[in-house]
């Protein structure tokens, strides 16, 4: 486990122990209990062991992690710093789930493959604020990769088709240029948030349903698999679930084709990323529920996001190679600079940050302060979209945001530009690509 050493991390650390060691000012003659439900994509791997972390962080010994692969239900069982009892307990049914036991209070943390939804904020009025940035949790990020078997000629595909396919309006590989045969569609089942997320980005847009004979799963991997054995297969999963089959490059709008690497989710450029939440109620008061919370924003935390095989938001520098489609600002950049692997962007119809973006902002600040580059070190570039009128200007507003936030914590830029609705990431047809574009990329030289 890393050892946690930064400001940021101290302070998580502190959360940690002062969670834990409140139970031992109170006598209990039952263990502490936490319940946590929601996405199997976080609760297969991922859950289980963000919670042995977090209990191993906070001192715990006597960790039993106890899976159950077949319903998608886990027990973990500890004993605390203070001697007291912990018990655990996952069940990974679906994203819809999570929310369904915050709702009836079975559970106190919805786990979540998708953002939380407006008849889900309304029935959680009570609870607060659910979109809340002590609520709403990014703990990371992945991709639906859309996989096919890996003798498939077919290497690239934008959204439209690939909504075309799983509509059942295009039904034979040679209507896409590849070899003849029959389309077999495989996909999550309806409480996935695997599902929901490819619904929405992909069928949903283009009032799409999908084929009825599509075969359905309830787990990534079961899916992978088929899809790995069948020559005629196409299906989606999470980036983590790729296994033997073959992900195919995906374009969006004017976007350029994207094959989904850690690289290009984590800016969440890739067309088809995003991000996995837990929510939590603003007055949830139970401390294992604030402790796991606290270690997965941690160095440690997002560690293990990484191990599974999801995407970490702990931020890296990453080379990007001069095009000559970039816009001269911008390739002068690509050649002399380079670009951080986190992207801001901004709650819908205002210029204030998203939640993500407040998180990674103490990220981005402990990472320039060990880079030493917190003088004159960083360029912002904004982005924006053709809907409004001004798009250079507004992007480089945009950037100007994000420069005033790093400013108020001793963070001097050296530039913020705005390159308009210039190399867009997804289409400018509907909201969520709109919301996609408009974006600022953190650069250091």
């Amino acid at each position: 486990m890393s050892k946690i050493t930064s400001g940021l991390q101290a302070r998580i650390r502190m959360v940690l122990l002062a969670g834990l060691t409140c139970l031992s000012t109170q006598a209990h003659t039952a263990p502490l209990q936490l319940q946590i439900n929601g996405s199997n994509t976080i609760g297969a791997k991922l859950a289980p062991l963000l919670v042995e972390g977090m209990l191993r962080e906070a001192g715990a010994t006597d960790i039993d992690v106890q899976l159950n692969s077949s319903p998608q239900e886990h027990r973990i069982t500890a004993i605390s710093a203070q001697a007291e009892p912990i018990e655990i307990s996952l069940n990974a049914h679906g994203s819809t789930t999570g929310f369904t036991g915050l709702i009836d209070q079975t559970g106190q943390i919805a786990a979540a493959s998708r953002p939380i939804k407006d008849s889900e904020v309304e029935a959680l009025k009570n609870a607060g604020d659910m979109r809340s940035k002590q609520a709403e949790q990014i703990i990371g990020l992945d991709g639906l990769a859309v996989i096919v078997h890996p003798d498939n000629p077919i290497s690239t595909l934008d959204v439209e088709q690939i909504a075309r396919i799983f509509s059942g309006q295009a039904t034979d590989w040679s209507q896409l240029g590849g070899q003849q045969g029959k389309i077999r569609l495989h996909a999550r089942d309806g409480n996935s948030g695997t599902w929901e997320t490819f619904r929405d980005l992909v069928l949903t847009p283009r009032k799409l349903d999908l084929q009825a004979d599509a075969r359905r799963y309830e787990s990534n991997s079961e899916l992978s698999r088929s899809v790995s054995i069948d020559r005629n297969a196409i299906g989606f999963v999470g980036l983590a679930s790729v296994d033997q089959a073959r992900a195919l490059a995906i374009s969006s709008g004017d976007s350029r084709a994207m094959l989904p690497s850690k690289e290009l989710v984590a800016t969440e450029d890739y067309p088809l990323s995003r991000r996995l939440y837990m929510y939590i109620s603003p007055e949830e008061s139970n401390p294992l529920a604030q402790a796991l919370i606290a270690f997965t924003q941690s160095q440690a935390g997002q560690d293990i996001v990484e191990q599974v095989g999801f995407v970490g938001q702990n931020i890296s520098a990453m080379q990007v190679t001069p095009q000559p489609y970039m816009p001269d600002d911008y390739r002068t950049l690509a050649e002399q600079a380079q670009r951080l692997s986190v992207n801001f962007r901004f709650t819908e119809g205002s210029a204030r940050l998203d939640n993500k973006a407040h998180q990674d902002i103490d990220r981005l600040l402990d990472y320039l302060q060990a880079q030493g580059k917190t003088q004159n070190k960083v360029v912002l570039v904004g982005f924006g979209d053709p809907r409004n009128r001004g798009a250079e200007l507004l992007s480089r507003l945009r950037a100007m945001t994000v420069r005033a936030a790093l400013v108020g914590h001793g963070i001097f830029v050296k530039d913020a530009i705005g390159i308009g609705d210039d190399l867009p990431v997804a289409a400018n047809t509907n909201d969520d690509g709109r919301f996609k574009n408009r974006r600022v990329e953190i650069w250091v030289y």
